[in-house]
């Protein structure tokens, strides 16, 4: 037996921030449930130095849980020149969303721009789906 099918996963916590994104909107636009807007959509952009961390190339898919949700979606770097070390960023879509908590504190209005999630490798996982 492989000894490193015993060693769990390497997992992080962030924070992702959620962004809106002109070309994303474009691509709802023209078609919401299409591979363009999934592609732009479903997507997390994290420092390089956590994606190396989680053993993740850009490209590969990522597991992002909390306790409103789970989903799967592609990782890339953030291109950001300081470092950001457990901060996240996201395209606002039906993605985030499925993380964002049905809690409002009183104002009605759910926190879409702070979302706390534990990263870990998808492993190959396709990204969640979003149907009709």
């Amino acid at each position: 037996m492989d000894f490193g099918s015993f060693l769990k996963a390497p997992e992080i916590n962030v924070r992702v921030i959620t962004y809106s994104d002109i070309f994303q909107d474009k691509a709802m636009v023209e078609n919401r449930f299409g591979e363009e807007y999934r592609n732009l959509s479903a997507v997390i952009k994290m420092d390089p130095a956590d994606l190396k961390q989680l053993n993740v190339k850009k490209g590969d898919t990522v597991v992002l849980k909390n306790s409103f949700g789970t989903i799967v979606v592609k990782a890339e770097e953030s291109g950001y020149e300081n470092p950001h070390r457990g901060i996240a960023y996201m395209p606002a879509s039906p993605w985030s969303n499925m993380l964002v908590s049905d809690e409002t504190g009183g104002t009605g209005i759910p926190k879409f721009k702070d979302i706390s999630v534990t990263v870990t490798n998808a492993k190959g996982e396709k990204v969640t789906e979003i149907g009709l």
